[in-house]
């Protein structure tokens, strides 16, 4: 795409080129066009003026001074003919500045003129002449010197003359004679030679103000094209909405990237990346809301990883990275880095509720996972569904999860840990509540002093308080907004499947009276029995105040989760409706004062909850 998108501004800029070339040459022809024409209609209208004035002077001549007579060789005496002659050098010749003047008869016979001895030559008519004597009508001409009457002028050889032709038209509309007179052309050849040079100034610097006009218009239009070409070529690259390289050059780019360093010792990490419940992102608040999810990783993304490291959006909701082998040594921190940042965002849309948005990923490298691009794409897609299948806001490195825990770790999980991890892989969400409802159910037994009994089957059932929600649809249980009165039915009933689940779990009677009951009001109006006050069992009360603090304190995928203070003030405030009030205040006073209060997201594992017992079947 990018040769041919290359080739084709190649091709343009050439076109540009030939066409700014012909444009200049319009130009110049344009300019010299104009010129010649106006030096011609100078000239025209200087001779048409001399015309002009030579002819009134000739007929007030013949009107004046000439006998009707003296038209012919024989009718005129010879003083007459030096008067007539005397009176053409001074009238015409000295007077008005012209060089020589002949009076033709029709043979071409000379019958006047004012250099003495060519009265009564013949000197034949030319072209003009007996076009003068047959129309009446000859045009002004510049000629030289040299021309067939030079001899018999007596002019310089060098001189421009002006050759005029003025017929004597009789009444009858006969011409007995024309007068052929010659000026200097020297004035006229001068007017025309400055109008031409003041023209051909202005035709000049006007073609220079035009081509650096076209220069200029060429110029921005041949940059245009250049972006434009640059717009489409680095659009054919990247993705539209995030400004990422798109799926097709980020294959590329790790391609390219293992061929050139296939030699090298180094190691080349992968990153796939997906972002949490966008489906359904998408499907409760409009592609506009997934759209700027979208945006905000992206923005991230970049911030955490500089230019040498590949970014590009590989799927629908799904990025890749590669870091080069001189900086993948860091790639598993920075997702980390990255998984934190985009765990701290907060998205609102219309009247939701501040929505959390969370990313798993997926980690591999090469060439331990692989060689060719595509089979470390699939090792990273793999790795990046155990890594959802979690739940969610989870990494997984290729060869690095649960399958590489060892012997001794895997035969210590009996039938619990087997129920709390299908908790974790259904939902991550829904394991880490799990646990932060078990520390503070034992925080609580301890505050009210329950017997240990009690307490270990607190914590027992604090782990698996929601076991039932592996039978909730992921739609459902995932849903980034409010629950319809449909999907909240189905919601209530986890506590009845994990009352299920959990029967021949160790101390089973408390640790199901905890897991059926813990949604059970203080006021009556819970689910499912609608038990109420103290005839709910106390492991029940104390899960629930528990579950409700977690809850409220916890990002969920509806909304980011609040402040303690702001959780503690609203347990308070469901104390006597919701809850057991003697719970909530030994919580909130405990929580607020007690030195090893649990708080959310303190990190303080669990200890072990249980003891692998052979006879649990």
């Amino acid at each position: 795409m990018s040769t041919i998108l290359t080739e084709r501004v190649h091709r343009r800029s050439r076109l540009l080129l030939i066409v700014f070339g012909v444009s200049l040459v319009l130009v110049a022809t344009t300019a010299a066009a104009l010129v010649a024409v106006v030096a011609n209609n100078v000239e025209q209208a200087a001779l048409s003026a001399s015309v002009a004035s030579d002819q009134s002077i000739e007929s007030a001549l013949i009107e004046t001074n000439l006998p009707a007579n003296a038209l012919s060789m024989t009718g005129v005496t010879p003083g007459a003919v030096v008067q007539i002659q005397d009176q053409l050098r001074v009238l015409l010749v000295d007077a008005r500045g012209i060089l020589h003047v002949k009076v033709f008869a029709p043979d071409g016979t000379v019958l006047y003129s004012n250099v003495d001895g060519l009265r009564g030559r013949n000197l034949g008519p030319d072209d003009d002449l007996e076009q003068a004597f047959d129309t009446g009508k000859v045009a002004p001409s510049i000629v030289g010197a040299d021309n067939p009457d030079a001899a018999t002028t007596g002019l310089p050889p060098q001189d421009q003359l002006v050759e005029e032709y003025f017929p004597i038209r009789e009444a009858d509309g006969s011409v007995p004679a024309v007068f052929e007179i010659y000026r200097d052309a020297t004035p006229i050849l001068a007017t025309v030679a400055a109008t031409t040079r003041e023209v051909l100034a202005v035709v000049v610097v006007a073609a220079i103000i035009l081509s650096l006009l076209l220069y200029a218009i060429f110029r921005a239009t041949q940059q245009r094209l250049t972006r434009q070409t640059r717009a489409l070529l680095d659009a054919s690259r990247r993705d539209a909405l995030t400004g990422l390289l798109n799926h097709g050059t980020t294959v590329a780019g790790l391609a390219d990237l293992l061929e050139r360093t296939r030699q090298e010792t180094g190691v080349t990490g992968i990153a796939l990346i997906d972002i949490d419940n966008f489906r359904l992102v998408n499907e409760t608040y409009g592609h506009e809301a997934g759209d700027r999810a979208l945006l905000e990783v992206a923005r991230i993304m970049r911030a955490e990883f500089d230019e040498t490291s590949i970014l590009g959006r590989y799927g629908p909701d799904e990025f890749l990275v590669v870091a080069p082998p001189d900086h993948s040594a860091g790639l598993e921190t920075a997702i980390d880095r990255l998984r934190d940042q985009i765990a701290d965002l907060s998205l609102q849309f219309g009247a939701s509720e501040r929505l959390p948005v969370t990313v798993s990923a997926g980690i591999c490298y090469a060439p331990a996972d692989g060689e060719a691009a595509t089979e470390l794409l699939a090792v990273a897609a793999v790795v990046l569904g155990e890594a959802k299948a979690s739940g969610g806001n989870g990494v997984r490195v290729a060869d690095k999860g649960p399958a590489a825990l060892g012997s001794a770790e895997r035969s210590s999980f009996d039938v619990l840990a087997g129920l709390v991890l299908a908790v974790d892989t259904k939902d991550r969400y829904t394991k880490r509540h799990s646990e932060d409802v078990a520390r503070y159910g034992l925080f609580l037994a301890d505050l009210v002093g329950v017997d240990p009994e009690l307490r270990k089957t607190i914590e027992i059932a604090g782990l698996l308080h929601d076991v039932g929600k592996i039978g909730i649809p992921d739609g459902i249980l995932r849903k980034p907004g409010p629950l319809t009165v449909d999907e909240y039915a189905i919601v209530k009933q986890h506590v009845a499947l994990g009352d299920s689940i959990v029967r021949d779990v160790p101390n089973a009677g408390l640790v199901r009276a905890g897991v059926r009951h813990h949604h059970e009001r203080w006021d009556g109006d819970g689910y499912l029995d609608g038990l109420s006050g103290e005839g709910i069992p106390l492991i029940a009360r104390i899960l629930a105040v528990g579950d409700a603090f977690s809850a409220m304190t916890t990002t969920r995928p509806y909304r980011k989760a609040m402040s303690i203070q702001e959780a503690l003030h609203r347990l308070e405030d469901a104390a006597g409706s919701q809850l057991d009030p003697r719970l909530v205040t030994a919580f909130v006073k405990g929580i607020e004062t007690a030195e090893d209060a649990p708080l959310p997201g303190d990190g303080r594992p669990l200890r072990r909850i249980w003891t692998p017992q052979s006879s649990v079947a």
